[in-house]
């Protein structure tokens, strides 16, 4: 036989059948350098018992199983592991009368599926690798056997649970000692084991994907609160907590919705109209002058106060002057809004001055409105003239009150 021959073992790894080696040749090959620490060898299936401790239970279907197998008697690409039936026994010695077969050598730690596959189809012998180093404790043994199953997509939510329990049972309730060796943290070993308590109907429902993990552990905290719930409540419970999240989600996308729509604020609340800032006193005389002096019909709010505030104290948004066609108050360019729509609109002629042609104008004497207009013409015959004079005499204080006199 050749020294690579000797190194890769027999079957689909090794052109050349051979015996397994005795345990005193294979010891004697290994301190020598020969062979690698663990040597693949052919095992027999019939002397080959599945592992009590594995928490898995769902290998496929009959249709996958055959198709494994047949996949495996053309050739095996990874070797299972095993451990000897001693080396088992030392960690669990009561499963000396369920190990099956009855004169089974090894016991399987990694690969049933290859196995329970390889059965299904006929075949008699598989490849396999034997770590009895992996016996050296419960919890280590276990912890491989996690770690192999969580590689595999079916291995479902609850069969992982029953692996984490097995695991905290093998570090005597240590959850800390579980998380550590998980990368997970207590509260989630707690999570797992929790889905244990489930009745068997609703386990199903969670390891078939039926029922989100999720909804496991909230059932599995209501049941802790009211032990009462059974199977049938619990399902109940479940369909009411999706429904409670069906319409939050739809809730938030509405929200969503109107955020992008800019109808509402970060804060869910409709923004409050902004009232403009009033100008700073130096200015104050000016803006009022040529606010008045304009002829033409603005388009953004004049300075008038309104005569109504909401219930909640917003003041409602001004409106804007109305010119006359031929720049006098005897006509509207649009109807004037009633007294409960909280709006007022100034009505402006000419010569820059209300004059009152029924319900929201102002009432002016003629005689009065003649005097008015010759004052404001001693002012300046322009309306930056006027503007000029109006500085030249009064403070910014004065300038101030004057605008706000105008405003009122």
């Amino acid at each position: 036989m050749s020294r690579v021959a000797d190194r890769v073992g027999s079957g689909s790894f090794g052109s050349i059948a051979r015996a397994p080696r005795s345990e005193r040749g294979r010891a004697k090959a290994v301190a020598e350098g020969s062979i690698p620490e663990y040597e693949l060898q052919r095992l027999q299936l019939d002397h080959v018992a599945p592992c009590p401790m594995n928490p898995r239970r769902n290998y496929g279907t009959e249709d996958q199983l055959a198709e494994l197998g047949n996949s495996l008697a053309k050739r095996q690409t990874t070797a299972c592991v095993a451990v000897t039936r001693e080396a088992y026994l030392k960690l669990w010695p009561t499963h000396e009368g369920i190990l099956k077969p009855a004169g089974a050598e090894h016991v399987l730690l990694n690969g049933e599926r290859r196995y329970r596959s390889a059965q299904h189809v006929g075949l008699d012998a598989l490849d396999f690798v034997v770590r009895d180093d992996l016996t050296t404790s419960c919890a280590d043994f276990l912890d491989y056997l996690m770690i192999e199953n969580e590689e595999r997509e079916d291995f479902d939510v609850i069969e992982r649970a029953r692996g984490i329990k097995q695991l905290l049972d093998a570090c005597d309730g240590n959850a800390a000692e579980v998380g550590r060796r998980r990368g997970k943290d207590r509260s989630w070993v707690g999570n797992q084991v929790a889905l244990l308590t489930l009745p068997w109907s609703v386990q199903e429902a969670v390891a078939s994907g039926e029922l989100a993990e999720r909804y496991g552990r909230r059932l599995a905290r209501a049941l802790k609160e009211q032990p009462g719930h059974d199977a049938e409540s619990l399902l109940e419970l479940a369909e009411q907590l999706k429904a409670e999240e069906r319409a939050r989600r739809e809730e938030d996308r509405a929200l969503r919705a109107l955020a992008k729509s800019g109808m509402l604020s970060a804060d869910n609340i409709q923004p409050a109209p902004q009232a403009k800032p009033l100008p700073e006193a130096g200015q104050a005389g000016q803006l009022a002058i040529e606010s008045a002096a304009l002829p033409q019909a603005r388009t953004e709010t004049a300075p008038v106060a309104a005569t109504a505030t909401s219930k909640k104290g917003i003041t409602p948004a001004l409106a804007p002057p109305v010119v006359s066609a031929d720049n006098t108050g005897d006509a509207l360019a649009s109807p004037l809004p009633s007294a409960g729509e909280g709006a007022s609109r100034a009505v402006l002629s000419a010569d820059n001055t209300a004059e009152d042609s029924g319900a929201g104008q102002v009432a002016a004497n003629p005689a009065e409105t003649s005097e008015a207009r010759t004052r404001v013409r001693q002012l300046g015959q322009t309306p930056e003239e006027q503007a000029a004079t109006i500085r030249e005499g009064c403070s910014p204080e004065e300038l101030e009150a004057l605008l706000e006199a105008l405003m009122s």
